[in-house]
């Protein structure tokens, strides 16, 4: 008897909490959203495994000496999320927005919705009791409104790293679920005329433009708000290195091997912050609904000032592509042209929203440096 006792002490059936049985569901629920409905399983797939196996009583992966210990430094320390920027820098086109500039101001409208929320959670402290953001927590729970999970990480390790479990989450999820929150917001600020709206094709960017693109953006920017270099200069050297067209071993390292690589162990280590007694918490739930607010005021001010665009040019621009500039890339821009073509078939604004999409990358790199700027 006293042998079998020892062996359910040893097991983690007997450490088993109620908290660590809802983040079990909770993490199966999201691999479930991965693999059986496709939503980001690239993402959702490490996170909800890491989210699963910290949850697991006794197992001590999280703690020193633990595998997702040594692996999360990479995560505390700032330096897997620019790797990632790196490996988006080298597999984005930014021609689209070359070719039309005017996409770049879609691309700062969507960001509103960062700053909307960064006022919304001081607001919280007034209202609500038993929650409290300080300036550094709220900026890191506003920059969920970009749709950009390395950005949002990595301003959090800067900045609040012990929400990161909290932010990681709310970021990614609410990025693997842009086809199911977007649409209806789309479809309520815009008329069946102005989704119908045809774009005229793009010009053709020459190659000089893209590679003096990105050289010029590094030098602006990083004079500009040198604490946006990391995510910046990443994101630009990542795409100066595809479209030098002279170094092909490289562009195709970044894009596949080392960014799944990065990704694995990105989405693992985010997952293993999401412990129970940490993460089901009254803060930590306002900012699972905080990150929906500014994910939603995003998407709104994008269509709201594409709506402006559709009016000041004479009906040349369609107001969906608007919602892509947030910086979910390239899934934003799938949604606009996939809005668009339900009303009109002959509809093809995918090329046109990748411009304001890629604007909302950098966008959401240079309101975190901007809030780093103020608050590190």
């Amino acid at each position: 008897m006293e042998v079998l006792i020892n062996f359910w002490q040893s097991t983690g059936l007997a450490s088993l909490t109620m908290q660590a049985v809802i983040m079990i569901v909770l993490a199966c629920t999201f691999l479930y959203l991965a693999i059986a409905k496709g939503y980001e399983p690239y993402l959702l797939i490490p996170i909800a495994s890491g989210m699963l196996l910290v949850n697991l009583p006794v197992t001590g992966l999280m703690e020193e000496g633990g595998l997702f210990y040594y692996l999360y430094q990479g995560t505390k320390l700032g330096i897997y999320p620019p790797l990632i920027f790196l490996c988006v820098g080298a597999s984005t086109d930014f021609g689209p927005l070359i070719a039309n500039p005017k996409s770049i101001f879609l691309g700062a409208a969507a960001q509103f919705g960062i700053f909307f929320t960064f006022i919304g959670a001081f607001l919280l402290n007034d209202f609500i009791p038993g929650i409290h953001f300080t300036p550094q927590e709220a900026a890191s729970v506003a920059i969920i409104g970009g749709a950009d999970g390395p950005t949002a990480l990595y301003l959090t390790s800067q900045l609040a790293p012990h929400i990161l479990g909290a932010i990681a989450i709310a970021a990614y999820s609410y990025m693997a679920l842009v086809p199911i929150i977007q649409p209806p917001i789309m479809k309520a600020l815009t008329t069946e005329a102005e989704r119908q709206e045809k774009m005229d094709q793009l010009r053709p960017v020459s190659k000089r433009e893209k590679i003096i693109f990105p050289i010029v953006v590094i030098i602006f920017t990083v004079l500009l708000l040198p604490s946006a270099a990391a995510l910046i200069g990443m994101l630009m050297l990542g795409n100066l290195i595809k479209e030098s067209g002279v170094v092909p071993k490289l562009t195709s390292v970044l894009t596949n091997t080392f960014m799944y690589i990065i990704t694995i162990l990105l989405g693992l280590t985010v997952g293993a912050t999401a412990k129970g007694e940490v993460f089901l918490t009254a803060q930590t739930l306002s900012i699972v609904v905080l990150g929906l607010v500014a994910f939603s005021v995003g998407t709104a001010s994008g269509v709201l000032f594409g709506k402006l665009m559709y009016r000041l040019s004479g009906g040349e621009i369609n107001p969906l592509i608007g919602s892509a500039g947030v910086s979910a890339v390239p899934m934003a821009a799938r949604v606009s042209q996939k809005v668009g073509q339900s009303v009109n078939p002959a509809n093809f604004l995918l090329m046109h929203a990748m411009g304001p999409n890629v604007a909302g990358v950098i966008g959401s790199a240079v309101a975190a440096g901007l809030l780093l700027n103020f608050f590190q």
